[in-house]
C-alpha cells in the first residue's frame, strides 16, 4: 500500500449504519467457496458435514483422540470454539465425547462413520488446496502474500494498537 492508499483508507469513514465494511467482500467470498464445498459434499452423499469440520477431523483421524483443549490447540482456535465445533461434529454423528482423565475433560473421537469418509475428506483437502494455489497462480498478488504482508504489518502495530489510536481521535468515543 502506497502513503497516498494509506492516508485515502485512513480518511474514507465507513458508515455503520449500511452494513459496509472493507473487508465484507473477503467473508462473502469464503462463504460462497465454502458452499461449493458443501456441494461437493452433497454430490459424494456425504451428510452432515461442513467445510469449517474438515480440519478437526482430519487432525482427530491423524493423531488420534484427543481432549477439546487439546484439538483446539492442535488447528489453533479457541477452546470454546472447539468446543461448540465438537458438539456440532457429535450433532452429525462424526464424534463422539466420553469422560476424560478428570472431570473437566472430555476426549473427542472420531465415529465409525467419520472414519469412513476419511479418505475422501483427506482427497477433498488435496483437491481444495490445489485449487486454492492455481487461483493464486492466476492473480497478480496472492491471498497467501497477503497474509503474510499484514502478518508483517501487525508485527510492526497491533490491530488492538491501530484501533485504539482511531478511537482516541473518535469523540463518539469519549
Amino acid at each position: 500500500m502506497t502513503e497516498e492508499t494509506a492516508d485515502q483508507a485512513e480518511s474514507t469513514p465507513v458508515d455503520p449504519t449500511t452494513g459496509e465494511s472493507v473487508w465484507r467482500r473477503l467473508r462473502i467470498l469464503q462463504a460462497a467457496m465454502d458452499e461449493q464445498i458443501a456441494r461437493v459434499y452433497a454430490e459424494a452423499n456425504i451428510t452432515g458435514l461442513k467445510p469449517s469440520m474438515v480440519m478437526e477431523l482430519l487432525r482427530l483421524s491423524s493423531r488420534g483422540p484427543m481432549t477439546i483443549r487439546e484439538l483446539a490447540e492442535s488447528v489453533q482456535r479457541t477452546h470454546s470454539a472447539t468446543s461448540q465445533k465438537v458438539a456440532a461434529m457429535r450433532a452429525a454423528g462424526l464424534v463422539r465425547t466420553t469422560a476424560g482423565a478428570d472431570a473437566r475433560t472430555k476426549k473427542v473421537t472420531l465415529t465409525a462413520k467419520a472414519r469412513r469418509i476419511m479418505a475422501k475428506l483427506a482427497a477433498e483437502w488435496r483437491a481444495t488446496e490445489a485449487s486454492v494455489a492455481e487461483i493464486e497462480g492466476e492473480i497478480p498478488y496472492p491471498l497467501s502474500r497477503v497474509v503474510t504482508d499484514i502478518e508483517d504489518a501487525l508485527r510492526r502495530k497491533s490491530f488492538h494498537d491501530r484501533i485504539a489510536e482511531k478511537l482516541a481521535k473518535d469523540p463518539d468515543w469519549s
